[in-house]
Parts: C-alpha cells; sequence; structure tokens
C-alpha cells in the first residue's frame, strides 16, 4: 500500500468516526418529518462509504462521507 492510499483510507476514517459521533448528537435532536428523512439520508451515505472504502475506492467513499456531513449540516442551517 503507497503512502498516498494509506493517507487517503486514514482521512476517510477520520471522517466515518467524527460522523459517527455526529449522528449520535443530531438524532436527539430531530424533530421534524422531514429531518428524519434528511438524516435518514444522510445514514445512507454514510453506509455507501463505508462499502466503498471496504473496497478502496477512495475517491467514492469520500464523497459519499462528505455528502453525509453536509446533509447534517443542512438540518441545523435551515430548519
Amino acid at each position: 500500500m503507497s503512502l498516498d492510499t494509506m493517507n487517503e483510507r486514514t482521512r476517510i476514517e477520520k471522517d466515518i468516526i467524527m460522523f459517527n459521533e455526529n449522528l449520535q448528537k443530531t438524532e436527539k435532536k430531530i424533530q421534524t418529518d422531514r429531518e428524519k428523512k434528511i438524516l435518514e439520508f444522510a445514514s445512507q451515505y454514510y453506509e455507501d462509504s463505508k462499502y466503498y472504502l471496504k473496497h478502496e475506492d477512495f475517491f467514492t467513499s469520500f464523497g459519499c462521507i462528505n455528502y453525509a456531513h453536509g446533509l447534517v449540516d443542512a438540518i441545523f442551517k435551515f430548519p
């Protein structure tokens, strides 16, 4: 495994951990059905990110986890 590959994997793993931590905090604050649906979509992207990471598709994995973060951010920025 090259150094670049290790850095990509490490970065994605950190983002996945951070998302999981934020997900637990966010679940407690969800109030509307709309927010629940957005969180459901974010969780699906989170799972997709883990799948692609496992298959070493770092580009897609990184995109999925970043999209998941964006969806959670949208819940709080646009209530």
